[in-house]
């Protein structure tokens, strides 16, 4: 959540990094008419408590100067009921500002270039070559149905549409392919932990999902309880409503978890294959530091991903999102994107961002240092998406004869 306190005072200048961010002007238009109404009933609301203290203070003069104060009951009784109506406004409109904000973005970083989409990202490096075919290469679903590893007609017959199922090696390759991130992962330094696959409304609304993207969660009937869209929700706010120690930072862990979404907005793409998904498998990254630790943080979460495609053998390159085309919750956002020799583009695998202090105080996570609590920054990262790797192997390791080879890192794991 942006800081409220910083939008009032700096208004111009939060509100132009807001706009990059897409915000529109109507949005804007209204913050700053709650701001100034706040502003009025605050301004009667201290003249109102300077009139009552002063009338107050008229009781024992009126007392030694034998002076009737039953006029002077009547007004300051007036005036204790006109205080506690604007305390009910300031409260009503502190509310409004504060639901108001809830929806709005994190502002982007001076770094991040402006844009509105993907278009407008900024490519920063390519780390491999991608493999060179001396056939056509196939794409990841006809090597799946020649090689039996995914069945998509049963996958949608058990649930719907962006259901698959995986059988054989492919199903084998999945499990292999999460213990191997999980360990590639601890060996960089970060805490493996095990979390529920579901998250209340109050988790949610820690990480940036609530209220703004309700629409594209799966809820569970009667309950208020959601499945988790990416494990950044409960391993985030494992800390939810905590005061850490300094010492205890940075925090760096890693899970895997099943993620579901209902893909709103996607009607039409990527609906041949596993690309895109309601139910998929990820590895994430997430750490909770100081400020002044988060930008390192956030390289060396970024290095982990990348390192981790390397070692497997995929061609990949780094790209830093535009203003408009980041997360909700985002303040920096570089993707990685993977190469698929059948799709002859990169595709996105991983996703790693800076929130700054953004999900700290939605979901007042904070820490002591020199006697005062101060807001942590969260960051959270893909390392990796295990269905859109499992589709990379198939498509850079592919043979002639449609069989696909196992890269030699995963060989110990199968």
């Amino acid at each position: 959540m942006i800081d409220l306190k910083r939008l009032e005072k700096e208004f111009d200048t939060v509100s132009a990094a807001l706009r990059r961010r897409g915000v529109e002007e109507k949005t804007l238009t209204r913050l700053k008419e709650l701001f100034e109404e706040k502003k009025e009933v605050q301004r009667r609301l201290e003249a109102a408590q300077a009139e009552q203290n002063a009338k107050s203070r008229l009781f024992g003069q009126y007392k030694r100067e034998g002076k009737d104060i039953s006029e002077l009951q009547k007004e300051v009784a007036e005036n204790k009921a006109r205080i506690a109506a604007l305390n009910e406004e300031l409260k009503a409109l502190e509310e409004r500002l504060w639901e108001l904000a809830a929806t709005i973005p994190n502002l982007p970083d001076p770094d991040v270039p402006d844009g509105e989409d993907e278009a407008d990202n900024v490519e920063l490096a390519r780390i491999l070559e991608p493999p060179a075919f001396d056939f056509r290469p196939k794409e990841h679903w006809e090597l799946a149905e020649n090689n039996g590893w995914i069945d998509f007609e049963r996958g949608v017959k058990i649930a719907k549409s962006r259901f698959s199922a995986l059988r054989r090696e492919g199903a084998r390759l999945e499990r292999a392919l999460i213990n191997y991130m999980l360990d590639f992962n601890r060996d960089r330094g970060f805490e493996e932990v095990y979390v529920p696959f579901l998250a209340n409304a109050e988790s949610l609304f820690g990480t940036g999902q609530l209220p703004k993207f309700a629409d594209d969660l799966f809820k569970i009937e009667g309950e208020e309880l959601y499945l988790i869209p990416t494990a950044e929700v409960p391993v985030t706010n494992l800390y939810r409503d905590e005061i850490l120690k300094r010492e205890e930072l940075p925090l760096k862990l890693t899970a895997y978890t099943p993620c579901f979404r209902k893909e709103a907005g996607s009607a039409g793409r990527d609906t041949r294959g596993m690309i895109r998904q309601h139910q998929f498998d990820k590895v994430e990254l997430v750490a909770i530091t100081t400020p002044e630790e988060s930008d390192r943080i956030f390289d060396e979460m970024v290095a982990c991903a990348s390192d981790l495609l390397t070692s497997l053998g995929l061609a990949h390159r780094k790209v830093l999102l535009c203003a408009g085309d980041m997360g909700f919750s985002a303040a920096k956002t570089i993707d990685l994107e993977v190469w698929l020799p059948g799709q002859g583009c990169y595709r996105e695998i991983s996703s790693v961002s800076n929130t700054r202090d953004f999900q700290a105080r939605r979901a007042k996570i904070r820490y002591k240092e020199e006697k005062k609590n101060r807001l942590v920054h969260t960051l959270n990262g893909s390392s990796l998406a295990v269905g859109r790797t499992l589709i990379a192997i198939m498509e850079n390791y592919q043979r002639a004869d449609g069989s696909i080879e196992v890269p030699e890192a995963l060989r110990p794991y199968l």
